[in-house]
This record gives structure tokens, sequence and C-alpha cells, in this order.
């Protein structure tokens, strides 16, 4: 079976901090949680991890984006790690992992711990929305943004009228944009980590507040503190962990269309990081037991089953139609955890995280049925993505 990394790089742990709403931890702390705990489910020691990856890195400058950069986690576990990186400009959240699977697979590293750590909730409490916009704000004013602010119009508003083109040209219902947040409450409610686990119906969807038509509170996924880290390693090291690793199969980092929020909906990074995973490997969308896909705003996951293959263009909307097909006992299982929309904003490696879990048949209430063998997780959903496709190990 052909595979992007040659079969060299698995995932062999996972952790997760304490997630939540204002939990006013500092986020150095939030991440060493995480760390140690995705060391300790591989098996192993803070001694043997000899590299660390990180998005988007110390250099960041919104405030409550990133929660730690990789030299001082590397400082605080006493890492003597042989390859490090901490980068922002790269193919989404998954980027690090990505090239810790290139550092294992060429030997420069054996064990690296990836992390996102996340502490926007507790910004925005302190000082309010505007605290968690205002660093992001001035360095896209110097890019796209210098088109689109002076006209207030921020990520919410530039993809809620993609979204709206989407509805005028292929007929998307809201009633079918709603399966995708009722599906995550659902979700989510058999989730201990989530940060919304009430009911949610579409009569209460339908009558929330807009934020940006066709975007209400709903489309929206709700910032949170938490640290998700995962540990790649050579797999060559096999004998050496805990339980056999999920395999990196494949994964999709390219960027064809230009790098701006202002683009086409109907060809994006996401579909050029759709495209680019199965030119590297044999498997099919058909094979794909569990989908954990973006979902930044609703509208994005709709956007990534089309670029993945699941559907056809301009069908996401019948292919979620009625919420069964993408229930957890039903044929693509979609977003496990409940998605950033219910279980809160920890991007990519949050659905990396949930990836995994579920192909170790570990995820408990939610676990989807039937011994679940290849999954794929993604991130992003506007100018750059990035997605990875899991097998398990048997």
């Amino acid at each position: 079976m052909m595979s992007a990394f040659g079969g060299a790089a698995v995932i062999s742990g996972v952790g997760q901090s304490d997630c939540g709403r204002f939990l006013g931890r500092p986020g150095l702390e939030l991440t060493l949680d995480a760390c140690l705990a995705a060391i300790d489910d591989a098996g192993l020691l803070p001694e043997d991890v000899d590299g660390l990856a990180t998005y988007p890195g110390a250099d960041n400058t919104t405030p409550g984006f990133g929660g730690a950069g990789a030299v001082q986690v590397i400082d605080a576990l006493g890492l003597k790690v042989q390859w490090f990186l901490g980068a922002c400009e790269t193919s989404g959240q998954l980027g690090p992992v990505m090239a810790a699977c290139m550092a294992v697979a060429t030997g420069m590293a054996r064990h690296v711990v990836c992390f996102r750590t996340v502490c926007e909730s507790s910004c925005q409490r302190a000082e309010g929305r505007a605290a968690a916009l205002a660093g992001g704000a001035q360095r896209v004013a110097q890019h796209w943004g210098q088109w689109t602010m002076p006209f207030g119009a921020f990520p919410p508003n530039i993809f809620a009228m993609h979204a709206q083109r989407y509805m005028t040209v292929h007929g998307l219902r809201r009633e079918q944009l709603a399966q995708v947040a009722l599906n995550a409450r659902r979700n989510a409610a058999l989730n201990p980590k989530a940060v919304y686990r009430s009911p949610l119906d579409l009569v209460a969807y339908l009558g929330a507040r807009m934020i940006s038509t066709p975007f209400c509170l709903y489309d929206c996924d709700v910032p949170i503190d938490g640290s998700t880290a995962v540990v790649v390693s050579a797999a060559e090291t096999g004998a050496d962990l805990r339980r056999p690793p999920v395999m990196v199969e494949s994964a999709g980092a390219a960027l064809i269309s230009r790098y701006t929020f202002d683009q086409d909906v109907e060809r994006t990074a996401v579909h050029d990081a759709g495209e680019s995973l199965w030119r590297r490997t044999s498997l099919t969308p058909a094979d794909v037991d569990v989908a954990e896909l973006y979902d930044g705003f609703s509208f994005f996951t709709l956007v990534w089953l089309e670029a993945l293959g699941f559907c056809r263009p301009g069908e996401a909307g019948d292919f979620v139609d009625g919420g069964k097909r993408i229930a957890i006992d039903g044929e693509l299982p979609l977003n496990t955890q409940g998605g950033q929309l219910s279980g809160g904003r920890l991007h990519g490696m949050g659905m990396l995280h949930e990836a995994c879990e579920q192909l170790w048949h570990r995820a408990g209430e939610r676990q989807v049925p039937g011994a679940p063998q290849v999954a794929v997780a993604s991130a992003g959903g506007g100018p750059f993505a990035g997605c990875m496709l899991l097998t398990r190990e048997t």
C-alpha cells in the first residue's frame, strides 16, 4: 500500500489538558499538562523525546491564540531535542504534525511532541472580544485585510458571504446547514470535556440570533482554553511503545489557490489539500470510517466534505440532510467529539486527537461502532488548510 511517509511515521500517543471556558490557567501550564499526558500515553518518558513542533509558535501577536512557544516547552520539560519547529505560516494547525512526520521519516528525530494551545476564552473575559482580535487584526491589515477591514469585514462576514453565494448557486438550505451544528451538539453530549452539552434542536437553531447571514450563533465555533498534544514516532520504534500506534497514511498540504480570504469558495486551499491527500495513498474516500472535519464555521465542514470527495461539488447539503448519514452510527460519523461548534475551539489538533481516540477504540460513549480502521482529520477552511489520513495498526 502506498503511503505519504513510506510507512515510517506513526502517532504513538495523544494527550489533552483541561478544556473549557475561562479556565484562567497559564498557557504554558496547560501545554505541559497535554504534552506530559501524550508522552505517557505513548509509553515514553520525557528523556525519550528528541523533537518538538507547534503552531503558531512564540512570535504570534494575537492574545490567547498561542499559549506557549517551542523553546519555552523545551526548557520547561528539560528536553534535549535534535529537531524542533514553531511555525505560523503552514498548512493549517496540522502543519507542524506533518513536519514532524517528515522529521522521523528522515531520521532527524525518533519521537516528536506536537502541541497546540489556546487561551482565547480567558483573554476575552479579561478585555473583551477586541483583545483577541487586536494583534491578528494589526497583522492582516498589512495584507488582505487592508481591503476588507475598512468596511468592518472580518472572517465571519467574509465566509458568510461565501456561504450565501453557495446557497444561491447550489440550493443549500439553512435546515441542511443546521445538521452540522445539531450533529456536533448530539456528539458533544457524550463528551465530558465538551463545552456545550445541553440539547439543541432545529427550532432553537433557526431561532438563534444571527451573527452574519446565513451564520447564526450555532454556526460559529466556541473560543475556549485548552491544549492538545500528540507524539509522532518513527515506526521502527513500535516495540518500545505502549500499544500498536496509529499510522499516518497520508497528508494533504498543497497551496495552489491564492493565499487570501477573498477567494472563490468553489476553489480554496481546502480543495488543494484534499486533492493532494488522495494522491499519496491507494485508499479512497469510501475507505474512511470516521471524519473529523474542521468546523470553525459550520459551512467549512460542508466544503471539506466536498473537497475530500465524500460527495460531489454542490451536493454537501443533500449529503448531510436529516443528519442520519453523519451520525455516530451513520455512514460517515462526523466530528464525534462535538467538533469546535460544541466541543470547543481547539483547532485541527482537537480533530486529530479525536481521530486517534476513535481508531484506538477508547472514545467511550461516543465511540463509533464497528471497530473503525481509517480516519481523516482536517484543519483550516480559508486561505490555508491541511488534512491527514490515519489508519489503525493491528
